[in-house]
């Protein structure tokens, strides 16, 4: 139930004091993110790119 004034007027997160705020989640509409896992998910199947090397001229058969 919002009780906040602001938090009716505006929402809790364009007020002044959010930050501060020790009540927002009690009395206003802040709800906190929902924690995931700690250790962060990669893409299946996806490999990191490693850089790209650059070869000599000598190597690309290019003369001097």
């Amino acid at each position: 139930m919002v009780i906040c004034p602001v938090a009716l007027a505006v929402g809790c997160k364009k007020c002044p004091i959010f930050k501060v705020c020790p009540v927002k989640s009690v009395i206003g509409d802040y709800k906190p993110p929902e924690e995931t896992s700690a250790a962060p998910k990669r893409a299946a199947g996806k490999a990191k790119a490693s850089p790209a090397k650059s070869r000599s001229a000598k190597a690309r058969g290019r003369r001097k």
